[in-house]
């Protein structure tokens, strides 16, 4: 349990960023599964999901929830399996 006032803060907003940085990773979890399904069942449509899993990428690294060579190492390797796949 917290002992002073600022240690409340802390823990309420370590609270609120924990949330925001679930539900970023989520989004950015999911973004990436609707990528490879559109690899496997429909590859005409591949590239536009890869835009989007780019994107969701981008701005959970902007935001720090990931890191940006982590999103880097990440977007290379799904750029080679659309090449591989085409």
């Amino acid at each position: 349990m917290a002992n002073s006032r600022s240690a409340e803060k802390r823990v309420r907003v370590n609270l609120k960023k924990r949330a925001r940085n679930v539900s970023t990773k989520s989004a950015l979890k999911t973004m990436v599964k609707k990528y490879e399904a559109a690899l496997e069942n429909d590859p005409s449509n591949a590239p536009a999901h890869l835009r989007k899993a780019f994107k969701a990428l981008d701005q959970a690294a902007a935001k720090g929830v990931i890191h940006k060579n982590t999103a880097a190492r990440k977007k290379s390797r799904l750029s080679k399996r659309l090449a591989k796949n085409a």
